[in-house]
């Protein structure tokens, strides 16, 4: 019976198909997203194969996971697929049970799953196709029958034989086929079409699979496998531990929703940015690209580089890293997109998540500022020729004027000595100023006169000579003494004179 008080508003299918697919997704964040349901899905082996010789390109990826009976594949090609409401176990990396159509609406307009349960040796298909929606006008999926499904399966096995880096013992239990990739294909002429994608592919997408699922492919047991093509991807760690000089910063665990997130700082040493070995980028990307913060969902990386509106990327800033892993129960509260590419830092977090950053900040540009060090020794000998050196402090490392430099250490020699603490004054001045700028804080004045390089006595001298100059107490307060190392509990017979 018809209610008079409504519409029937059932959407165009090609309409909102194509509306649907527009999440932001590239080629590789595509390809990631699928893969996240081979990781759920138990999978060891994941492979990307394209053929581009002809159009329409086609690409196949694979996996030997679980794989799906026909209810399940059913199930799991519908819009959606489960609510992202539901609870779901700690390993799984899905959320709106949308990412197998999203992401391959994508790409393509028509795309193929065909899957058996692990052990079965009957495989069932389906199939989305934007001009059946088009022409039917309904929600139909296509059900391959058994003559379609063996040719896709003697089709991958052919393409896949053509490559290398083949596993003898690699039986695939779910194939998803891309017929045509449209972003691609539309390009002008042939070769830029195929030249397009295999750069994309070959580099891009090999690149950012590294990066993203890293953690998995570095497992002592069961560790994910992916192939390109011809390649092996091999993980990379934006944060290597082994003989890397990598230093972490005090960690922060905060208890957020029905879950914890855990917050870390991690600086990189200075020499890596002159490193040329790839311990601290990927081949195609800078120091600058890697900078930032790194959200880790259920070991799977969503977000790496840059700081998601926070701050501003800036050079000095390019050795420090931010490290942030949260569970997939919470993630609801970060807003994580479709494409798993964007996330909002809730309102509750922002506080830990700035107070992280500022840490991370300081370390980060002392560590950066003390790039140009190595040429300094830390200990200079007596005859050294060298001007400055080095000293480790818990504020950073310090340059220091070597009062062992020849040249300085004759010319002392010859100073009587109120001219003695006036060049004692002066170079200590200098040596605090030059620390300064390179935004390294300076070490205040202990009243240690080998330490501190000058005595108290010869400060004393040179603010008399100051005032005798016509330099106001004022001025010295505020002028020479901060830059002296002088700032706060000033020696009792300093402050009488400057009183």
């Amino acid at each position: 019976m018809q209610n008079d008080n409504y519409e029937i508003a059932n959407p165009n299918p090609e309409f909102l198909i194509k509306s649907i697919a527009e999440q932001g997704y590239s080629l590789e964040t595509a390809l990631a997203d699928l893969m996240d349901n081979s990781i759920t899905a138990n999978a060891t082996r994941v492979e990307v194969l394209t053929k581009i010789d002809t159009e329409p390109f086609i690409l196949f990826l694979s996996d030997n996971g679980d794989g799906m009976d026909k209810d399940e594949l059913k199930r799991n090609m519908c819009f959606p697929s489960k609510s992202p409401e539901e609870l779901r176990a700690i390993g799984d990396l899905g959320r709106f049970g949308l990412g197998l159509k999203t992401a391959s609406f994508s790409q393509t307009r028509k795309f193929t799953v065909i899957s058996r349960k692990e052990g079965d040796t009957e495989f069932h298909g389906l199939t989305w196709d934007v001009n059946h929606l088009k022409n039917s006008g309904k929600w139909e999926m296509i059900i391959n029958s058994k003559e379609e499904i063996n040719n896709i399966i003697s089709q991958y096995n052919t393409i896949s034989a053509q490559h290398l880096n083949s596993s003898a013992n690699y039986i695939p239990n779910t194939i998803i086929v891309w017929n045509g990739l449209y972003k691609f294909e539309n390009f002008l002429n042939e070769k830029n079409k195929q030249d397009a994608l295999k750069e994309e592919i070959t580099n891009t997408t090999s690149e950012y699979l590294s990066i993203v699922f890293h953690k998995f492919m570095e497992k002592q047991t069961n560790c994910l496998k992916i192939r390109i093509n011809n390649t092996l991807v091999s993980p990379f760690n934006p944060f290597p531990t082994e003989n890397s000089n990598l230093r972490a910063l005090e960690p922060l665990q905060k208890e957020f929703g029905t879950d914890f997130v855990k917050i870390q700082g991690f600086v990189l040493p200075n020499t890596s940015i002159k490193d040329d070995s790839n311990t601290w980028t990927p081949q195609n990307k800078s120091l600058m690209d890697m900078e930032g913060l790194y959200i880790y969902r259920a070991d799977r990386l969503i977000l790496f580089g840059g700081w998601n509106g926070l701050i501003k990327k800036m050079p000095r800033l390019q050795l420090g890293r931010l490290r942030i892993d949260i569970g997939n129960k919470v993630d609801h509260l970060f807003h994580l997109n479709v494409a798993k590419s964007q996330i909002n830092i809730p309102h509750d977090l922002k506080s830990a998540f700035l107070r992280a950053i500022v840490d991370l900040k300081t370390e980060a540009q002392k560590e950066y500022f003390n790039h140009g060090l190595k040429s300094f020794k830390q200990r200079p000998s007596e005859h050294s020729s060298e001007l400055f050196y080095k000293t480790a402090t818990n504020r950073g490392v310090l340059l220091r004027i070597n009062d062992e430099f020849p040249l300085l250490k004759s010319l002392k020699s010859s100073l009587s000595s109120k001219q003695k603490a006036e060049l004692n004054f002066i170079l200590k001045m200098s040596s605090n100023l030059i620390n300064k700028v390179r935004q390294v804080d300076n070490i205040q004045i202990t009243g240690d006169a080998e330490k501190d390089g000058i005595s108290t006595d010869e400060i004393i001298k040179s603010i008399k000579e100051l005032l005798n100059l016509g330099l106001s107490k004022e001025q010295i307060k505020k002028d020479i003494l901060p830059n002296l190392g002088l700032k706060n509990n000033l020696p009792e017979v300093i402050s009488n004179l400057l009183n």
